[in-house]
């Protein structure tokens, strides 16, 4: 049997935190409860393509490039492909640390398989079809089996990675037959944000309307019970899995990992549903880790990011992170329990807002560049909520600052020990003293908002960003502020 210990990573379509409020019982019997849960845990993107970009370079967006889930911001673009995938830490283990790989479920998003039933599959490059059977369709289930086979015929000789990346709970939000019935008394949490006005927040988030129509608030009960639902499904997949590996006898030699690419807002600030906002219901994700080392039932308060995941299992495989150009930070002392006096206090937040330069037909009165519209008129994107934030968590602080890229260099900065639920925005009357403490990475990070890339906003129809600008000149200087404590 190999030396190398083998990975499995199960990476699930947006989920909310905290963990143990979900339906994923197994899941937390299995790996929270076996191993370590890290409770802060965030993403650099809140959105699915430069999440996932993050996750499989280790970078963040502005260093991978993959800024939004268009083609033209480079998702799943021959770009990508060319220059970033060939470094991807999955290519890494094989080309480089003699590990079987593979990989079932979404990609990146120009692979259209948000799907349950009705779908195409690329199997090793060959269209596979599958149709609206059951017992032979559901994806979720399709992902499970063809996992388990790979367990059963792989290489006993060679360590081993899988990574299976469940659309669920994604939109259609369509459960299993034996699940349709569950939790109907489940609704979304009613935090001290739900259904409020986002004041003194950037103007799309203060345009949804408040309070939302009671159609809004079934319509997002809904969504969240269905989402519930179909998760249900990815709980069997990860029992399965486990299962099987111990089954196998790899288990104790198996590191175990889960997580998510982004959060998901529930009518928060009067937001009906989606992600890609700056705020701590979109960028926060849960992270569970068990395997070799790794003491049960342990929880983890550093500030982590997916940033992470690809310096962590090269560092499992023995690969030298020295000959990588990752931005993340190995968590391997952090699960094996070593003291680690020089972890980071701060990390990026940042995202380029998509949209287009016509009105949007369904809500023209919002002028040009808005997108993600409901029938209400309550868009969730637009050109310029293209900003970037620092994320700061230590002994000293709980902060966040956030600079959009429009007209009026909006900021909002919360104060998470006082403001968990990022109500007030403080910008304006915050100590000039922490203010200043706050100022300084973000003008270390000004890769994202120097003076030769702003953008005149979203209500210039002749308006389109160049996502060039955000990149040439900066690279360095960012990658040197990813892993420097304030």
């Amino acid at each position: 049997s190999p030396t190398l210990p083998s990975i499995l990573t199960f990476l699930a379509d947006f989920l909310l935190v905290p963990f143990f409020q979900t339906p994923l019982k197994k899941t937390n019997a299995l790996i929270a409860q076996m191993g370590m849960t890290f409770l802060n845990a965030y993403v650099p993107s809140a959105l699915c393509c430069p999440s996932r970009a993050s996750i499989l370079t280790g970078k963040y967006p502005h260093n991978h490039h993959v800024v939004n889930n268009t083609l033209e911001g480079n998702c799943s673009s021959k770009l990508w492909q060319k220059i970033q995938e060939p470094y991807t830490f999955p290519a890494l283990l094989k080309s480089m640390c003699g590990y079987q790989t593979f990989f079932a479920g979404k990609y990146l998003n120009e692979e259209k398989n948000s799907k349950y039933y009705n779908y195409t599959l690329s199997v090793n490059g060959k269209a596979r079809r599958h149709g609206e059977n059951y017992s032979v369709d559901y994806l979720t289930d399709v992902l499970a089996n063809m996992s388990l086979d790979f367990l059963e015929y792989k290489s006993n000789f060679e360590p081993f990675f899988m990574m299976i990346s469940t659309p669920a709970p994604h939109s259609p939000w369509t459960a299993a037959p034996q699940y349709t019935k569950c939790f109907q008394n489940v609704s979304a949490p009613r935090n001290s944000n739900f259904n409020i006005h986002g004041k003194n927040k950037h103007w799309l988030i203060r345009q949804a309307k408040t309070p939302m129509t009671n159609s809004s608030i079934q319509f997002l009960d809904d969504a969240y019970r269905k989402r519930w639902q179909t998760l249900l499904s990815v709980d069997d997949l990860v029992e399965k899995l486990v299962k099987k590996l111990e089954l196998n006898g790899e288990l104790d030699n198996t590191y175990i990992f889960y997580t998510s690419d982004n959060g998901f807002h529930t009518g928060q600030f009067s937001l009906p549903i989606d992600k890609r906002q700056l705020y701590e219901f979109d960028i926060k994700v849960p992270l569970l880790v068990r395997g070799p080392g790794i003491k049960p039932n342990q929880t983890n308060k550093m500030l982590v990011a997916n940033i992470d995941l690809g310096p962590t299992i090269l560092d499992i495989a023995g690969y030298d992170l020295n000959k990588t150009q990752m931005d993340g930070m190995s968590l391997l002392p952090l699960l094996r329990g070593d003291k680690n006096e020089t972890w980071r206090s701060d990390f990026l937040v940042e995202y380029q807002g998509e949209g287009y330069n016509g009105s949007n037909p369904t809500c023209p009165g919002l002028g040009p560049g808005v997108t993600h519209c409901f029938p209400d008129c309550v868009c969730e994107d637009s050109y310029n909520n293209t900003y970037a934030c620092v994320r700061t968590l230590s002994t000293s602080w709980d902060l966040q600052y956030c600079e959009f890229d429009d007209q009026e260099v909006f900021v909002e900065v919360y104060n998470l020990t006082a403001d968990p639920h990022q109500i007030n925005n403080i910008a304006k009357t915050i100590d000039q003293e922490i203010l200043e403490k706050m100022e300084l990475p973000i003008n270390d990070a000004a890769v994202l908002f120097g003076a030769t890339c702003r953008t005149p906003g979203v209500f210039d129809p002749g308006y389109r960003f160049d996502p060039r600008l955000m990149f040439s000149n900066h690279g360095v200087r960012a990658r040197r502020f990813s892993a420097r404590p304030l």
